[in-house]
């Protein structure tokens, strides 16, 4: 006889359903959402699992490769399929989920999901945090920009290099920028950060 698992994963707990082949609910537990208490709450049931099913999530990757890494076939599947399945339970709760995933599992109707690389994912975060502090970085710009502004100081429109490294009002800017005693502390503060910053990225 062949089972299989559902697992309805959490930020902190992980709902696990298991069934057999014929559908009935074997053995019902919950672990810490964690690569190494899933395992061994799976391994403990002593069953042998033909496929072990989690819903896409931000855990599903870390997860993944965990489960895998132990030997289980560990599927993830597509959510919007997933939450298709689950509108059909009586109540929406994470140990109903659970068996969806688990019947899902059994009865193979489900889309696989590429997990890519661990390698992969790694390059993805850097460039994500590259763009996040760019875009930062731009957004200070602009409003360092608009502020003096407003106070009819025209800074123009330097490169990014040239405005950063700009000595502000006070300091004799070769941007033409007049001193203004209550405008000393709009530049230098915001972009005090920026030059690490830019050596960094």
């Amino acid at each position: 006889m062949t089972y299989y698992a559902g697992l309805d994963v959490s930020l902190e707990e992980t709902a696990i359903c298991v069934v057999d082949d014929a559908g009935r609910i074997v053995k019902e537990v919950r672990a810490a959402s964690e690569p190494d208490a899933l395992v061994e709450a799976l391994q403990a049931l002593k069953l042998p699992l033909e496929r072990v099913g989690l819903e896409a999530c931000s855990l599903t990757a870390w997860l993944h490769d965990g489960l895998c890494q132990a030997g289980l076939r560990a599927i993830c599947i597509e959510t919007r399929q997933a939450n298709a399945t689950m509108k059909t339970m009586p109540n929406k709760t994470d140990r109903n989920d659970a068996r969806a995933l688990a019947q899902i599992m059994r009865t193979g109707w489900f889309r696989q999901v590429h997990v890519k690389s661990r390698q992969c994912r790694l390059w993805r975060s850097l460039l994500v945090a590259r763009r996040t502090v760019l875009n930062e970085m731009r957004t200070i710009e602009n409003v360092v920009r608009a502020i003096l502004r407003e106070a009819g100081l025209k800074v123009g429109t330097p490169s990014r290099a040239a405005f950063a490294a700009c000595p502000w009002p006070g300091r004799g800017s070769p941007l033409r920028v007049p001193p203004r005693p209550a405008l000393q502390a709009v530049g230098p503060g915001p972009l005090r950060p920026r030059p690490p910053r830019r050596s960094f990225f």
